[in-house]
Order: C-alpha cells, then sequence, then structure tokens
C-alpha cells in the first residue's frame, strides 16, 4: 500500500503533461482516477465479443441470426416469434440458449457448435491492441458467455493470443452465462483471482454489477464515437450506473494510458 502511494505522488505533478504530450483530453483529475484506480491490479479480466473488437463489425449478428434461425426450427416458430424468444431469453437468462434450456430442455451441444459457425474475415490484425494488452503488468484471461473455440478463433484473428493466459467460456461456467453471479464466482475461484486486484472490461453494464460488488475496478467499453450499433436500448444503458467505474470508446488507448500511467 505504501508503495502504490507513493508511485501515485510520483505520478500526479506529471499528470496535465502526460495528457498534453499524449494528445490526450483527459483531465488530470481523470488521470489521477485511473492511476489510483489500476496502480494495484494485477489481474486484467476481458470480456470477447464486441469488447476486444469494435462494435460496429457486427460479428456478433451473424451469431444472433444463426440464433434466430436455430430457435424457429427447433421451436417450429415464425422467424418474427424466435426474434422475440431469442431477445426475451438474452435478457432475462443472459443468453439465448440458457432461456432454451431452462424453458424448453434444449440440450446445448448441437446449438453452439451451429450458431458459432460464421464468417470471421471482418476480423483483421489489431496489432496496436495486442500491443497495449501486453504491456500490463499481471495476468491476462478472457472470460466469455461463447465458446473456447470462438474465442481462439476470434483472438488468432485480431493476433492477440500470445498475452493471454487462459480463456474462461460458457463450458467453463457450467452453461451458465453471465452476469449469473455463479460464474464469476467459478471464474475467480478456478484462476485464483483476487478481485480486489483485478479489471474487469465489458461490454454490456450489467455485466459488471457483480464483479463491481466483488471488488473489481470495472470499465465499459461503448461504440466509437457515434458509429451506428445495431443493438437493443438495453443493451447500451447503464453508462452511468454506480458499478460502472470507467467508460472508454476506445480500449486500445485506454489501455495505452493505463500502461503508461502505472
Amino acid at each position: 500500500m505504501l508503495l502504490a502511494r507513493q508511485l501515485l505522488e510520483l505520478i500526479l505533478p506529471t499528470a496535465s503533461l502526460l495528457a498534453s504530450e499524449c494528445g490526450n483530453n483527459e483531465s488530470p483529475e481523470m488521470i489521477e482516477r485511473k492511476i489510483r484506480d489500476f496502480i494495484a491490479v494485477e489481474t486484467w479480466v476481458f470480456d470477447l465479443d464486441n469488447t476486444l473488437y469494435p462494435h460496429h463489425l457486427n460479428l456478433w449478428e451473424q451469431v444472433d441470426g444463426r440464433i434466430r434461425d436455430y430457435i424457429a426450427g427447433f421451436l417450429k416458430v415464425t422467424h418474427d416469434e424466435a426474434f422475440r424468444l431469442q431477445k426475451d431469453y438474452y435478457r432475462r437468462y443472459g443468453t439465448s440458449l440458457r432461456g432454451l434450456m431452462e424453458e424448453h430442455g434444449l440440450d446445448p451441444d448441437g446449438f453452439l457448435e451451429l450458431v458459432h459457425e460464421i464468417d470471421y474475415s471482418p476480423l483483421t490484425p489489431d496489432p496496436a491492441l495486442g500491443a497495449a494488452i501486453a504491456r500490463l503488468s499481471g495476468r491476462k484471461l478472457i472470460l466469455t458467455n461463447g465458446t473456447r473455440r470462438h474465442a481462439e478463433t476470434v483472438m488468432r484473428r485480431l493476433e492477440i493470443e500470445e498475452p493471454f493466459e487462459d480463456i474462461f467460456d460458457i463450458a467453463a461456467a457450467e452453461l451458465e452465462p453471465k452476469p449469473r453471479p455463479a460464474v464469476y464466482d467459478r471464474f475467480l475461484a478456478r484462476h485464483r483471482v483476487d478481485p480486489a486486484k483485478a479489471a474487469i472490461f465489458e461490454d454490456l453494464s450489467r455485466n459488471l454489477e457483480v464483479p463491481h460488488a466483488l471488488g473489481m475496478t470495472t470499465v465499459l467499453v461503448v461504440p466509437t464515437g457515434t458509429r451506428e450499433v445495431f443493438r437493443e436500448e438495453w443493451e447500451l444503458a447503464g453508462r452511468d450506473a454506480p458499478h460502472v467505474d470507467h467508460v472508454t470508446d476506445d480500449l486500445t488507448g485506454f489501455l495505452r494510458g493505463i500502461a503508461g500511467n502505472a
């Protein structure tokens, strides 16, 4: 604790200079808070979809479409009804899969294999993001409601897989999705993460509520600028929620700021 305080005292006088030299529009007060919040972090936890790659690529739109097709065939309903059920289950259960399991007894294996058969070509290497993640001091982990295979494919396409220690996927979570508390408990226990020394990056505010209560520093990653994003209104809500410590529309820049100031 003493070391952290000493580092803070050394860094804060240069906050204004750092902001101007980096072309950063953050105020010295914002930089001070960032330093204070992240200086003790030893484990960096990242969601995958719409967090480690830009929302506007709409990669998840492909998965959405395949889920809708699966529901229509599985329940023998129209695509309009399938869409309604899909969004209802997603909102109430955390994933459409969990809703189908609990309300219709779905066997998840075939579902997971089919819905992730998508075109990954919109994803291209992101060396700047990879470098920013690699510069963070400590462990890096993925926590996703998707499958390990999907996460590995995304990370390979982005060329950011090397800094990461492991992936905690929907199978590791015993098919329970975020934001259920049990998911975070299993994740923390499996990887022996001290939540008081961990930060988590997510694109859904509701998925940060439990981590914040556990003591993790939370960062909400939102769409860049005013770029159009095809998402439900509730998915974009919560930016001002008390469980959101930081908000950024530039993950790479945000991580560079942490690595440069810590």
